[in-house]
């Protein structure tokens, strides 16, 4: 049985590929760059690009299971190619703000498109990943060891990377989970605040955190580039879910206590959830 990864390289994909290829399994991992792909030994790597659909039928050939990036221009072809192929299952990667109803542009006509396909599926929704935090904070804490942000007393519960891999490949390679959508969140609330801590302790040296306004941290991710940039005006509220204006000044802080238990990957996986502190010790290197 081989099992199709695509958007092997991302932070999940990635993953995804390592923790299958422990199990046994029979992996083929999708890369837009496969000459400089790294992957486990043992692991197919197959070149191919989700906005080209046409491209992919190579890499589908003989695939029973998927892993399924979300690209929602092309998820119906995609997956009308995985259906000639013969695939039998698909697990794609979601997003939480499905449940909470705020996506219906990027992650739900994947799902859709999916689910319309009379397939096995499972759809796996993170909630907030800690990893943003190497994209949003790393070169900051790198460079002058120092975190600005508007509302640094902010709680959440960020999700591990693993955890989110953990549960999709739970999904492809045991049964039982068709016809599922997992919301995923990390084990407890961590304010803004006590995550630089957690960062600090885990690369054991001292990390300021200085308040800024919204137009300040606009700013400095916009001066940042990459994913700071590109996602600046959702991240601090300039804009909403659908890509609308709204004013951050404005926006009111949620009661996270009101909401009760949130969902974590313990529920498919049976091993608690990875907290904060545990991934930045996995992720020290990244801002040391």
């Amino acid at each position: 049985m081989t099992i199709l990864v695509t958007g092997a390289n991302g932070g999940v994909g990635r993953l995804v590929v390592e923790r299958l290829a422990q199990e046994g399994a029979k992996v083929r991992a999708l890369t837009r760059t496969p000459a400089k792909a790294s992957f486990p030994d043992g692991v197919e790597v197959a070149g191919g690009d989700l906005t080209e659909p046409e491209g992919l039928v190579d890499a589908l050939r003989g695939v029973e299971r998927l892993y399924l990036f979300p690209v929602a221009a092309t998820a119906r072809q995609v997956v009308e190619l995985a259906v000639r192929a013969g695939v039998r299952r698909i697990v794609v990667l979601s997003s939480g703000a499905v449940t909470g109803g705020y996506d219906t542009d990027f992650h739900l006509p994947v799902e859709q498109a999916v689910e319309a396909s009379g397939l096995e599926w499972t759809h796996v929704r993170p909630g907030e990943f800690m990893l943003n935090k190497v994209w949003l904070w790393g070169p900051s804490i790198r460079t002058e060891r120092v975190v600005r942000e508007p509302k640094p007393d902010a709680a959440w519960c960020p999700v591990h990377e693993r955890d989110i891999a953990d549960v999709a490949v739970t999904a492809l390679l045991s049964d039982g989970h068709a016809g599922k959508a997992y919301d995923l969140n990390g084990p407890e609330p961590v304010s803004l605040r006590d995550q630089v801590e957690a960062i600090a302790s885990a690369i054991g040296e001292e990390i300021r955190i200085e308040r800024v306004t919204p137009q300040e941290a606009r700013e400095i991710y916009l001066k940042q580039g990459g994913f700071a940039a590109e996602n600046a005006d959702f991240l601090l509220g300039f804009e909403d879910y659908g890509g609308g204006e709204a004013d951050p000044d404005s926006a009111e802080d949620f009661d996270l206590a009101a909401y009760g238990p949130f969902p974590t990957a313990e529920a498919v996986t049976g091993r608690p959830a990875r907290t904060f502190a545990e991934w930045a010790r996995d992720h020290a290197a990244d801002f040391r």
